[in-house]
């Protein structure tokens, strides 16, 4: 176990995730602390196994939200409490074991050599992973590169990553989206539009089927649709940005 941090965490959020969540908050302690979790108005018993948990383990946090309110909106909520405490990091990561928690005190190694940055966890993805997502976050990932003038974002979607604490917090608390699905995208977008440089590192990811507890709460055309938007008014604010990014990447 590494010695408890006082300027990274990791920060999970959580919601209906079933029994993988245990693992992989318990995989996650082996690796770093603290590890804080956000249940998100879980429905599924996870909260209180998590709770139980982190009784007899000071270097887990558990924050429970009465009500679902979505990827972002949790992840905001841990932020900020974070901040209250000091923190100026946190990696996220997914619930649902998909994540490769053996990496985090590499990724946030990095982030501290490089604490002005964002850690971009770049997905090496195995066979289990279903074709269509896999070419959907093509599409997401040049978007998202064009938004930005190429500034190097390996991965728009993969949520294995480390943020500094207040420059996120700013982007989120500038503008009312980002509280769902959109989350990770328009992060990365918006970060690199306040000069936050990507740092891409390649990280393993495993889709789990059903019968090995696996839990996807992706819905292909309610969740397309909010990135088909999300990426119509990031163009729209990449368009007004354009003059002071092409003047930026001169300069640089």
């Amino acid at each position: 176990m590494n010695s408890r941090s006082s300027t990274h965490l990791v920060l999970i959020p959580s919601y209906n995730p079933g029994p993988k969540v245990l693992e992989t908050v318990r995989t996650a302690r082996q690796y770093w602390d603290p590890v804080w979790v956000v249940v998100d108005g879980s429905t599924d018993g996870t909260a209180a196994g998590l709770q139980q948990m982190a009784a007899g383990d000071p270097g887990l946090h558990i924050i429970v939200l009465p009500a679902n309110v979505g990827k972002g909106a949790a992840v905001l909520h841990g932020l900020d409490q974070a901040a209250a405490r000091g923190f100026t990091h946190a990696l996220t990561m997914d619930s649902d074991g998909q994540h490769p928690a053996e990496l985090i005190p590499g990724f946030m190694a990095e982030s501290i050599k490089k604490p002005g940055c964002m850690i971009l966890g770049k997905p090496v993805f195995d066979a289990a992973a279903p074709a269509l997502r896999v070419k959907g976050r093509e599409i997401s990932n040049w978007w998202a590169n064009l938004e930005t003038l190429w500034a190097g974002i390996g991965d728009s979607l993969f949520g294995f990553r480390v943020y500094p604490v207040e420059p996120l917090r700013a982007v989120m608390r500038g503008q009312r989206w980002m509280r769902r699905f959109d989350f990770d995208p328009e992060a990365v977008v918006r970060l690199c539009w306040r000069g936050v440089k990507p740092v891409n590192v390649p990280a393993p990811v495993r889709y789990f089927t059903i019968a090995e507890g696996g839990v996807s709460h992706f819905r292909y055309l309610r969740d397309n649709t909010l990135l088909t938007w999300m990426h119509t008014r990031l163009l729209f604010g990449f368009i007004a940005r354009l003059p002071m990014l092409l003047i930026g990447r001169l300069r640089g």
